[in-house]
């Protein structure tokens, strides 16, 4: 296994970790905290870098083909990204009810992003093709 390889994974599951821990601490603690933003942040960043490495690999093995990890990944990217952007106006400027709901869109998010996650292990070890 490669550097790259080795350091692209890890920063997914980096991203995996942080990801979790702020939709999953959001959604058991009723609301939307500040540390939430800092995890959805730290999985954002994580998750770009290893898609970024991913691609680099991918790019120079030859198998750069858009598929359906291609196409949930991309939209789990943006869809976290503007998860972010919208987390930090309900933090910031939302009602309590925003505050309190944000947590179903949150998981959906999430789930969109584990999905992809899966689907580049599963293609990544050859179980899938």
């Amino acid at each position: 296994m490669s550097t790259l390889l080795i350091f692209a994974s890890s920063s997914m599951v980096v991203a995996l970790i942080l990801y979790s821990i702020g939709v999953f601490g959001e959604k058991f603690s009723g609301t939307i905290q500040f540390k939430h933003l800092l995890f959805f942040a730290g999985g954002l960043v994580f998750d770009t870098i290893g898609t970024t490495l991913m691609n680099r690999i991918a790019t120079q093995d030859g198998g750069s083909t858009f598929g359906m990890h291609q196409i949930t990944g991309g939209l789990a990217l943006v869809l976290m990204a503007f998860h972010l952007i919208w987390a930090i106006w309900v933090y910031n400027k939302g009602d309590d009810k925003a505050k309190h709901q944000f947590h179903k869109f949150s998981l959906g998010v999430w789930s969109l992003w584990v999905v992809s996650f899966v689907l580049g292990i599963l293609l990544g070890t050859g179980v899938i093709g």
